[in-house]
């Protein structure tokens, strides 16, 4: 798994279980074909890799429905500093770059470009890499469409491009070197990312999936209680993490705002595991797979997930 926060007290050992030797391998990227990594029996996956395979008919994989990472996606869309832009619909006709078509937070943020007006044959979709130190690989897969979604020759970084002017935005997971600092060359489009976000809350009730747990249908065979108990395990270290970060809230000065605020906003629910709370936001990510053509597919949040239907 990534190293999330959250993970915390299984690493420190202050959340455990006597059922499961349990060693944590963080890493900065996700294995390439988790079913053949003989490291490892579980592991976080990516939501629209996972789909893809199910809809292929590929069951490795045993999907447990606790969302490993979850989030908002207004916040995924950056553009320069001094760029007019300032709301997902002035997108339109422009240059859109991103580094991965099918990962399941573009495919999120995708979605919330068309909810402004931005769907896909209303951009010009450039896949390349997103700086100089990643690697030149396929980011695009069959999806490519000429003239509307296209790999950039040679796989020029995207925020060397978006400096230059030869974009007009950037969809990304996480925020580069130097993002914030004063002076930054990227801003977030939308100046006020929390209330779209708290609109978007409000419309749908949910907080996009963007990773889950996955465990090696081998494994799961063998014992069968495994998934939900790792799922459950999970589940303990992000209420215990709250928890204290709420006691010590002064990793940074304003952190306890943030917590608040989402305190506030939010349900206790907001983050929950299982089938039963997540089927509307799992049936809205089918929905999109099949919209944006990721996949063609007639899976449903029960199939998708069979051990817990």
């Amino acid at each position: 798994m990534r190293d999330w926060d959250w993970a915390t007290p299984l690493l420190l050992g202050d959340v455990t279980t006597d059922r499961i030797d349990l060693t944590v391998v963080r890493m900065t990227a996700l294995p390439d074909d988790f079913a053949t990594d003989a490291r490892l029996d579980a592991s976080e996956i990516s939501f629209s890799r996972y789909t893809s395979a199910r809809a292929r008919g590929d069951e490795r994989i045993v999907g447990v429905p606790n969302f490993i990472m979850r989030a908002f996606r207004h916040r995924c869309v950056i553009t320069r500093a001094e760029s007019p832009v300032t709301a997902f619909a002035a997108l339109k006709g422009g240059r859109i770059g991103l580094a991965g078509w099918q990962d399941s937070g573009n495919t999120w943020t995708r979605a919330a470009l068309r909810a402004a007006g931005v769907g896909l044959g209303d951009a010009r979709w450039l896949v390349s890499r997103l700086s100089a130190s990643d690697p030149a690989i396929d980011r695009l897969g069959p999806y490519a469409q000429p003239g509307l979604i296209e790999n950039i020759p040679g796989q020029p970084p995207l925020l060397e491009l978006l400096a230059a002017g030869e974009l007009d935005a950037v969809l990304l997971p996480f925020m580069p070197p130097g993002f914030f600092s004063p002076g930054s060359a990227f801003r977030l489009v939308l100046p006020d990312v929390v209330a779209a976000e708290q609109a978007y809350f409000r419309e749908t009730g949910f907080v996009p999936g963007i990773h889950i747990l996955g465990v090696k249908a081998g494994v799961a065979a063998q014992h069968p209680w495994l998934p939900q108990a790792l799922g459950d395990l999970i589940d303990e270290a992000q209420r215990v993490w709250l928890e204290k970060r709420r006691r010590y809230a002064d990793t940074t000065p304003w952190l306890i705002d943030e917590l608040v605020r989402s305190g506030k906003s939010l349900p206790e629910s907001w983050n929950a595991s299982g089938l039963a709370a997540n089927r509307p936001m799992i049936s809205a990510f089918l929905g999109e797979m099949r919209l944006q053509r990721l996949a063609d597919t007639d899976l449903t949040p029960d199939t998708l997930f069979p051990a817990f239907a």
